[in-house]
């Protein structure tokens, strides 16, 4: 298991991965040093290294996504032997929402066949060890509300991952005064 630090337009990200495929994505911390930290403490036994080409073309695709130009990520493979099943349901329909769009919590819950299911929805997004893969920032409050963001930055951050993608633009305005 590797791996490395990226610099993005939202700062300096980190990809780690074995190989099976991409094993978690951090966003930004306040610094490197502390997004290096935070994949140590999750990744104990992951080596800092030059990725391989198959991941080197997934951290271009996620510059190029925060950038603004609109990425389809729903190819890269994952690792995810470790995340619960339901979690894995919930990653998948959130990676089918295409940059520039959102779903609510509630909208996830029905599409896994029960709308009482949005609490458990958020649960997983939480705990989401893929973000910008798993696009976890897309996935909105009831009626269009950003709602939290556990990354860190939280709402701050969303927003601007948001604003990249185009998507603020079709939400009421009255959401953010």
């Amino acid at each position: 298991m590797g791996y490395s630090l990226f610099d993005t337009a939202i700062g300096t990200c980190a990809i780690a991965w074995t190989d099976r495929g991409i094993r978690r994505v951090a966003l930004p911390d306040e610094t490197p040093d502390a997004t290096r930290s935070r994949m140590r403490r999750h990744l104990a036994s992951a080596a800092e290294q030059t990725p391989p080409a198959s991941v080197r073309s997934v951290v271009q695709a996620i510059v190029s996504l925060l950038e603004g130009t609109h990425v389809d990520l729903t190819d890269v493979v994952l690792d995810d032997d470790d995340v619960p099943a339901l979690h894995r349901r919930v990653y998948a329909i959130t990676r089918s929402i295409a940059p520039g769009h959102t779903l609510t919590y509630g909208a996830i819950a029905k599409q896994l066949g029960d709308a009482r299911l949005a609490q458990t929805v958020g649960y997983a997004l939480g705990r989401n060890p893929f973000p910008i893969i798993v696009p976890c920032h897309r996935v909105l409050a009831a009626h269009g509300a950003l709602g939290g963001f556990s990354a860190p930055g939280g709402v701050d951050t969303k927003r601007r991952m948001l604003e990249i993608e185009g998507a603020l633009e079709a939400l009421p305005a009255d959401l953010f005064s």
